[in-house]
């Protein structure tokens, strides 16, 4: 009897191994779908998903979009005229706009439809008509296609007659030809503005615009087009970009952040290899509206180092480490990558109640709620209500961080990662009522340069990168002060031949997109 107890105590003692080898495995397995089951939404969410920010962005009228027609139709319904016409955006109807104030800035041309000479008679007498009346009958926009024409410049002499009587010494003067922007080329500042606009603003690649020119009946090889583009954005736009990128120096926030772009021809690297394109920018709140690209062969944080030397304001930037490189700053972190984090580590269907992630999404949108709030306001009350609103919110959102024990390589697992990691860089803002919480406005600012990439897919060489990162700064900081950037740099490459060799800061200055005069 000892025997067989003993023997099933055994038994039990290795089935109680088996079992708990078993749960273990079952745990692992477990976690491994977890994790895959993850990975799985994270690729959906990055194909498929929203690539907005907005924490509602499915609104109810969309989910109607395929029976809209059904339920909406309505036959009493005026139709709607260009005097009335109105834009809906976000929910708040704009004002109405008449037709005068949609073409306030276009010239204008009135069509009066008069009877043909010969129609001019009565159908039952014979006798001329006579006008009696002209009435309104519509609008039309009327587009006219780009004309191309040669100019042939001839300077004129000029001698008095007078004095070649008197003494036979004539006096003759004579007129000087516009500067050239390049010797022997037919370039002129008005082509090679339209060339840099429709590629860096339109993103229209040189390729294409060597067909429209030739659909102009003109050969201009894209060789030629970009040879333009270098030697004028070396020669007469790089002045402009160093004035530019010394008056951000000078501001007290600075937003950073840099993306791929791919050279051909780069010493020492394969066709294939990315190189950096970056982006180094500030608003109104921190100074002048500036955005400043570099091209770069790599991503090294000494780029910004070397960037950014005897710069000592804010600096806001992502996670990135290289940017710790930089002295003598106040290194600020965002907030929106905080918040991508915790939206990528939620699960389908995630709720506060049974998500981890959840939890910290929402403390995020709490935080970018207040903000909004203040927003508008100057930098000082804004610091004033970050220390009374936002530091307490702050300090039980890392309470609850610390709390948090996830299963390691999760998303879960990086999001609480980056927020202790990145604890103080996040907390830098409550600082500063001048630095945003988030470096959405970097991301903003070189959306232009990634969509634009999309197009003409690579540069060939470094002095091609250098040139588009200098004419990318000179239309970006344009628009970013309100200026047509066709029409600036139209300005500065007729302005800037007729300046010294070495342009003085004054001069340089008088062309910025800022000055009062430019604007």
């Amino acid at each position: 009897m000892s025997k067989t107890k003993e023997k099933s105590s055994v038994n039990i003692a290795e089935l109680q191994v088996i079992i708990q080898t078993q749960q273990g495995k079952i745990d692992e397995l477990e976690q491994q779908i977890e994790r895959m089951t993850e990975m799985f939404l994270n690729a959906q969410r990055a194909r498929f998903g929203q690539s907005s920010e907005k924490t509602t962005y499915v609104s109810p009228e969309q989910m109607r979009l395929f029976d809209e027609v059904e339920t909406t139709q309505d036959m009493k319904v005026a139709e709607p005229t260009v005097e009335t016409f109105t834009i809906e955006e976000n929910g708040e109807r704009k004002k109405k706009r008449t037709i005068d104030e949609l073409t306030a800035n276009l010239p204008v041309e009135e069509v009066v439809i008069k009877l043909a000479d010969h129609k001019m008679f009565c159908d039952e007498c014979g006798k001329p008509l006579k006008l009696i009346g002209e009435k309104f009958a519509r609008h039309a926009l009327q587009m006219i296609p780009c004309l191309v024409k040669l100019l042939k410049y001839y300077t004129c002499s000029y001698e008095c007659p007078n004095c070649d009587a008197k003494n036979g010494d004539s006096y003759i003067t004579s007129t000087i030809a516009p500067k050239a922007l390049m010797k022997h080329s037919l370039a002129s500042p008005s082509t090679v503005a339209d060339v840099m606009t429709k590629k860096y603003v339109d993103g229209l690649p040189l390729a294409r615009q060597e067909k429209i020119w030739k659909r102009e009946g003109i050969e201009l090889s894209r060789a030629t087009l970009a040879n333009w583009v270098i030697q004028c954005a070396q020669r007469w736009l790089k002045p402009l970009y160093r004035h530019m990128k010394h008056t951000l120096l000078t501001s007290s926030v600075i937003y950073a952040d840099e993306t791929v772009i791919q050279v051909l021809k780069e010493d020492g690297k394969s066709a294939t290899s990315e190189s950096r394109m970056w982006i180094y920018g500030s608003e109104l709140r921190g100074g002048r509206s500036i955005r400043c690209f570099e091209y770069q062969p790599d991503r090294k944080g000494k780029h910004a180092e070397c960037f950014l030397k005897r710069y000592s304001g804010c600096l806001v930037t992502d996670g990135y480490a290289g940017y710790n490189k930089v002295q003598g700053v106040a290194r600020c972190g965002c907030w929106a990558h905080m918040r991508r984090k915790w939206r990528d580590a939620m699960p389908k269907g995630a709720t506060m109640a049974n998500s981890k992630a959840a939890v910290g999404y929402n403390y995020c949108n709490k935080l970018f709620a207040v903000e909004k709030k203040y927003a508008d306001e100057i930098s000082l009350i804004r610091k004033s209500a970050r220390q009374v609103m936002v530091e307490p919110l702050l300090e039980e959102y890392f309470l609850w961080v610390k709390t948090l024990n996830p299963t390691a390589g999760s998303k879960l697992a990086e999001a609480v990662t980056y927020a202790l990691n990145q604890k103080p860089y996040l907390l830098q803002f409550l600082n500063y009522g001048e630095v945003e919480i988030s470096n959405n406005f970097a991301e903003n600012a070189i959306r232009p340069f990634t969509i634009g990439r999309k197009n003409w897919l690579f540069c060939d060489t470094v002095k091609g990168a250098e040139s588009s990162a200098i004419v990318y700064t000179m239309v970006e900081t344009a628009k970013a002060n309100g200026i047509e950037p066709y029409a600036y740099l139209l300005h500065v490459l007729n302005k800037m031949p007729y300046c010294d060799t070495s342009p003085s800061s004054k001069q340089l200055e008088a062309l910025m997109p800022w000055n009062f005069k430019i604007q």
